[in-house]
């Protein structure tokens, strides 16, 4: 009787000893779900889950570099702004629609962030290479109250499409004899980050509120 008691005891603690394996292994399967970098980015960068941010969240590969020239005739690139946010915008001058709302809200968003919006760059790249001049760079700027927040980016064709498609702008059959009529092209905004990945892209119907809350978030990174 003893020695069926012992060898009860002993199927009793192996039994016992693979239930606590199975429980181990399940817990440590939930916390790595919760915690865990499942995202594939690197330790420290922001996941979409836990970002915070709001808009269609990107993958935070870099963003494409470029240079041009602003509403000042001073030359511009893009790797001069890392340490701080960006926002990349598409637009044109002579735009009768979307481009004025667009500089409206963005000018919005710069008096939503105060003293902070100095460390944040803003960058409006033309999509219409021959209607697109610094003076009249400069006069949109000046009417939307834009001229000391952003810097509108101006340039020939061959300067502004290797851009466009880079940044998967619909923009090059529509101006191709554009002056100053309408111009067809995707309207989006890019948000980088300081270290110049893409975070965020938003539509042209985006509310400066919106915008303002993303920037803020990704001043604090």
């Amino acid at each position: 009787m003893r020695w069926l008691n012992w060898r009860l005891a002993s199927r009793l603690s192996v039994l016992t000893m693979a239930l606590l394996v199975v429980l181990v292994v399940a817990v440590l399967n939930l916390r790595a779900g919760q915690g865990g970098n499942a995202s594939g980015q690197a330790p420290g960068q922001p996941t979409a889950s836990n970002s915070g941010l709001q808009g269609t969240l990107l993958d935070g590969r870099p963003a494409p570099g470029f240079q041009l020239t602003d509403q000042f005739g001073h030359p511009v690139s893009l790797a001069e702004f890392k340490g701080k946010p960006v926002v990349i915008t598409f637009l044109y001058t002579h735009c009768p629609t979307v481009c004025p709302l667009t500089a409206d809200k963005l000018h919005t968003v710069m008096q939503q962030l105060g003293d902070a919006a100095q460390q944040v760059a803003v960058l409006a790249i033309s999509v219409d290479p021959v209607g697109d001049t610094q003076a009249s760079a400069l006069a949109f700027s000046n009417a939307h109250q834009m001229t000391n927040y952003w810097h509108f980016l101006i340039g020939s064709r061959s300067a502004l499409s290797p851009i466009w498609r880079a940044y998967s702008i619909d923009a090059e059959a529509a101006t191709a004899n554009s002056s100053t009529g309408p111009v067809a092209h995707t309207a989006v905004l890019y948000l980088l980050d300081k270290q110049g990945r893409e975070r965020v892209l938003l539509g042209d119907d985006f509310i400066p509120s919106q915008l303002t809350g993303d920037l803020q978030l990704l001043l604090k990174e």
